[in-house]
């Protein structure tokens, strides 16, 4: 099928105004005056409905179970990532231009503007898949595409266990950190898996409790019977409104909340979620981007300092509000997994560290220094 012909199928489907059914595709097709096969047809079809409504050539790639990541560099380099790093695919467009006009669409199709004048995007689609996008000549060569699938399924923590991400026995750790409402943050680099692993925890909350997300993009799915949903919205054009994390934060505290969680602490949003914590709402919990849990009370005194919240009053609220970080890391097969539960303490000079509790064992949980306090916080009695 040539690309002339398909361009004057779109043509012919944008003039007419018609719904780019299979049928309304097949009969432009054949008003082409082209004579061809069944077969042909339906492959022509169903490509152009892929470019019009879908993902085009990437479809296949996103509706692969096992992919978690598109990542479009170049016209001929698309990348995706199985679990196990990322990996390149056969997949390939016919020029940057199909690139442009495909990112441009999805984002079209989640009502935000990408063009020379705004030439970046970071959005959801109505599937939930998180979108993020740069034009050229800010991306140099070409637009540079990045697509974030949502399984619709969370992952229970048994699964985590087979899948390698939980040692044997650390679902029952982690089981016994949710029913014991303690606050707790995952912290891990892009791509590690926290938004996996709180989904799967919060799967673990009483079925009598209700969870209130306030999240930037809607992608936390646990398996729970009562979850309010909230998702931050940018201006528009006019620049009006918008929406904020923090926003969300505030009104989520007025829904009866059992469980506040923040999607990610990324800003000034933390200031509220440390008051919240620090007033009954136990049990919250959320992510955090950091190297390593030992970074963790560093990156929110950096957030808090950048909302207005004093060093002193920071570490004197978090004390109070959190009391565990699970990190996660990526090793270097690709495989994502739990390294270290670290509890939180005071230092000699009243600052918050951490101290390591647990580890990464192939076996099993491995003490760390810490344990005695953090079998203290759930209840085990081991």
């Amino acid at each position: 099928m040539t690309e002339a012909l398909l361009d004057a199928v779109r043509q012919r489907l944008a003039q007419s105004g018609a719904a780019p059914t299979p049928a309304g595709v097949a009969a432009a097709l054949r008003a082409q005056g082209r004579l061809l096969g069944d077969a042909e047809v339906l492959g022509a079809a169903d490509e152009l409905r892929g470019e019009l409504i879908g993902s085009g050539v990437l479809e296949p790639l996103l509706a692969d179970p096992a992919v978690t990541d598109v990542l479009v560099s170049a016209p001929d380099r698309v990348w995706v990532d199985r679990g196990r790093g990322l990996e390149l695919t056969a997949v390939t467009f016919v020029d940057a231009a199909a690139v442009r006009r495909l990112a441009q669409r999805l984002a079209a199709v989640a009502g935000r503007r990408l063009d020379d004048a705004r030439p970046w995007v970071d959005a959801r689609l109505p599937d939930g898949t998180r979108m993020h996008a740069v034009l050229p000549p800010v991306s140099v060569g070409s637009t540079c595409l990045s697509l974030r699938v949502v399984r619709p399924k969370a992952f229970s923590l048994g699964e985590l266990v087979a899948a390698g991400t939980v040692p044997p026995g650390g679902d029952r750790v982690l089981r016994a950190l949710v029913e014991a409402r303690v606050s707790y943050l995952i912290s891990g680099g892009t791509g590690a898996g926290k938004t996996t692993l709180l989904s799967s925890m919060l799967g673990a909350v009483g079925e009598r409790e209700r969870i209130v997300l306030a999240e930037d993009s809607a992608e936390l799915r646990p398996d729970h019977p009562h979850v309010v949903r909230l998702e931050s919205r940018p201006a528009n054009q006019e620049g009006a409104g918008r929406v904020t994390l923090r926003d969300l934060v505030r009104q989520a505290l007025r829904m009866r909340p059992d469980r506040l969680v923040v999607g990610e602490v990324r800003g000034a949003e933390v200031t509220e979620l440390l008051a919240a914590l620090n007033t009954g709402h136990e049990g919250g919990c959320g992510t955090v981007h950091a190297n390593a849990a030992e970074h963790v009370p560093a990156r929110l005194e950096a957030l808090g300092t950048a909302a207005g919240l004093d060093r002193t009053a920071l570490h004197s609220q978090l004390a109070a509000a959190l009391s565990v970080v699970v990190h996660l890391v990526r090793d270097r097969t690709g495989l994502r997994r739990i390294s270290e539960i670290h509890v939180l303490e005071r230092d000699g000079a009243g600052l918050v560290v951490t101290v390591p509790a647990l580890r990464w064992g192939a076996a099993r949980f491995e003490r760390e220094r810490g344990w005695d306090r953090l079998r203290a916080l759930i209840g085990d009695e081991r």
